[in-house]
């Protein structure tokens, strides 16, 4: 499905908002295009109308008096009603004239010797019972248009009062339209992120991951507010145009559709160039939002070793990068937008000069002042939507490229969310030959087989890299084994949802993540079934009483991004206490005591003889002397199991174990002396 389909769909699931809005722009539009046609009447049938046909008539309405006649206009006579004597008005330069016969043709006309010369080509007429009007006797002649030019002065403005009504309602229908449409789009980024494996996030900046979701989103905004609305006002001011100019005159309305083309081949013209600048610049956004995300992150490290200088020239060299391109776009903007638009209006005003100038304008086919002044202004109004066109495009093409890369986000596959609730699994966990890489045809574990029978405490311990943490990657199905099986109470995993194996686990890492909140919403994730109870007693039974009691607001504390005001100890039992209050069949802790000061670690331990009680618990850890208790150990070493046994059962093989064993001891002891 293509970019343009996706977006409509997203468009037509608030269509009628959306349809609403642009037919009140298509009242608007056909409201304000009607201004020239009722400025062509009050010019032709009111203004110039005086030099119709006068006729004598009896007195009445729109007759008027003059030196003991009654005249009335041609188009006054009501069906039926007798006509006397025709008369005629005419102008000569800026003086009007009153001519008591009828004119035998029209033409160039002078005033000699109070006689009217009227030349066309080889004839000549010349009339000489002519009298000038004064200002009173020609106002007189005038007074009858009055109601109707006041009639059709409150018609132009009850358009421009409609025009203006329903150029607000589109206005703020379009706008709350695409308010939903991109609040709907956000939400389905951040729910189908939420569904993306993990390993979609391995080689992919967080920083580029919110580009899209923000940046991207907020340019396809512009597209139904902005983009739309100029397009579809266009399209309608055009074809409105283009049906008033034939109705005007044929001829030139057809010369003047030569700008469509002209405006079409221009347009693809422009998409080759502006498409290739807008993907690079899009995308050196993602790469800058990737750079500052991670700047902010590491600005411990950057500041301690002295990197702000590297930091700043990689910064520069991408801002430059990006500057570059926007400037390369502004300048295809500048070129191809005013300046077409430009010399598209010169071109259609010397088709209008040439052709009412010097075509038309004989004494043949002469045309009214009315239809001049209609062209002309329809012809300006022409080239609005046209500049509204051609300066939109760039937008357009910007929503483009963001729209490819939001549905580029969307395409990948995720998985689907099962909300079905399954009951508490015992937690008898087995892996089974279990083969697994990360890339294809480079296994980190190779034929992994091991039983963990539910309460039991299962450790695996071996060097960086050989595969302790991709054993839990594959129990939490971050990522699925590629060999073998592993089952969870007899079911395989995989005949599960990505939800219900999760459902009964809990995790303890390492470096524990903190979320924006309070402890208590970082120990409950705002999970409705977890009551302040249970928060409490969670915290007190991993010894957080003690740690966290000299907080100003105790469990209620604020805690800002990742924790960075309280301690590393402090995090940790806050991700212990989270663990606790899910109440997991399944217990996971990742190095979960590796940067724990000795203290805080025996307060832990205690707490952990409780957490483990009719849990399986795995532990994966360097630190030996956290793991003596276990019921079973794993040694782990290039993705194998090379060692399994309690620790005493280890210590008397006197293998790998024992080695680290000892190891670790012999340190323990040099820093201790």
């Amino acid at each position: 499905m293509g970019t343009g389909r996706k977006l409509l769909n997203y468009a037509l699931q608030y269509k009628r908002t959306l349809i609403a809005a642009l037919l009140m722009l298509a009242v608007a539009v056909g409201a304000e295009l009607m201004g020239p046609l009722i400025a062509k009447k009050m010019i032709d049938d009111h203004i110039l109308g005086i030099e119709s046909r006068w006729y004598e008539a009896k007195e009445g309405p729109k007759a008027v008096n003059y030196q003991d006649s009654w005249y009335k206009r041609s188009d006054h006579f009501s069906p039926g009603e007798e006509k006397g004597d025709v008369a005629r008005i005419i102008q000569v330069e800026r003086e009007y004239y009153f001519i008591p016969q009828d004119l035998s043709f029209d033409g160039e006309r002078k005033v000699n010797n109070g006689k009217i010369i009227i030349e066309r080509g080889e004839e000549i007429a010349v009339y000489n019972n002519v009298n000038q009007l004064t200002n009173n006797q020609l106002f007189a002649f005038y007074k009858p248009e009055i109601p109707g030019l006041l009639q059709l002065i409150a018609i132009y403005f009850g358009m421009l009062v409609i025009s203006s009504f329903f150029h607000y309602g589109q206005h703020y229908y379009l706008q709350v339209t695409a308010n939903r449409i991109i609040q709907k789009m956000r939400q389905d980024v951040f729910e189908h992120i939420q569904r993306l494996p993990i390993k979609y996030f391995d080689n992919l900046p967080a920083g580029k991951v919110v580009a899209r979701i923000t940046n991207d989103t907020e340019a396809i905004r512009e597209l139904y507010v902005a983009v739309l609305a100029t397009f579809f006002t266009s399209a309608i001011y055009i074809t409105g145009i283009f049906i008033a100019l034939f109705l005007l005159e044929v001829k030139l309305a057809f010369i003047c559709m030569v700008i469509l083309p002209i405006l079409a081949v221009w347009s693809i013209i422009y998409r080759k160039f502006a498409s290739e600048y807008n993907h690079k610049i899009r995308s050196l956004v993602s790469d800058l939002n990737a750079m500052i995300n991670e700047s902010i992150q590491g600005m411990t490290i950057i500041q301690a070793f002295r990197r702000k200088n590297e930091t700043k020239k990689e910064f520069e060299e991408l801002n430059e990068s990006h500057f570059h391109y926007q400037n390369k776009l502004l300048s295809l903007n500048s070129l191809m937008s005013h300046n077409m638009v430009g010399f598209l209006r010169n071109l259609a005003f010397v088709a209008l000069i040439w052709y009412f100038g010097g075509a038309s304008l004989t004494a043949n086919t002469a045309i009214s002042l009315g239809v001049l002044y209609a062209f002309v202004d329809y012809l300006n109004r022409l080239f609005q939507p046209i500049t509204g066109i051609v300066n939109q495009f760039a937008q357009l093409e910007q929503a483009r490229v963001a729209s490819e890369r939001v549905f580029k986000l969307l395409a990948e596959k995720g998985t689907n969310v099962n909300d079905e609730q399954i009951s508490r699994y015992k937690g008898n966990v087995t892996f089974d030959d279990v083969t697994f890489g990360y890339n294809e045809n480079e296994p980190v574990l190779k034929n992994i087989s091991f039983q963990a029978i539910q309460g039991e405490t299962v450790a695996l311990v071996g060097h960086t890299g050989s595969g302790k943490s991709s054993i839990m990657n594959l129990l939490f199905r971050f990522y699925d084994v590629q060999k073998g099986q592993i089952t969870i109470d007899g079911t395989n995993i995989q005949d599960m949802s990505r939800q219900q194996v999760r459902q009964h686990m809990g995790i303890v890492l390492q470096d524990p993540y903190l979320f924006t909140g309070t402890i208590a919403s970082n120990v409950s994730l705002d999970h409705e079934k977890i009551s302040k109870e249970q928060i409490e007693k969670a915290l007190k039974d991993v010894g957080a009483e003690e740690l966290l009691k000299h907080l100003p607001k105790g469990f209620d504390e604020p805690v800002i991004e990742k924790g960075s005001t309280l301690s590393s100890g402090q995090r940790q039992l806050i991700s212990f206490a989270r663990a606790l209050a899910f109440d997991p069949a399944i217990l996971i802790l990742d190095e979960a005591t590796a940067s724990i000061d000795t203290e805080t670690e025996a307060v832990i331990q205690e707490a952990l003889e409780v957490l483990k009680k009719g849990r399986t618990t795995f532990i994966i850890a360097h630190r030996l002397s956290t793991i003596k208790n276990a019921d079973q150990i794993l040694v782990l070493d290039h993705g194998e199991i090379v060692e399994r046994g309690s620790h005493d059962e280890l210590m008397k093989q006197k293998g790998k174990y024992f080695q680290m064993y000892k190891l670790q001891q012999g340190n323990q002891t040099s820093l201790a002396g």
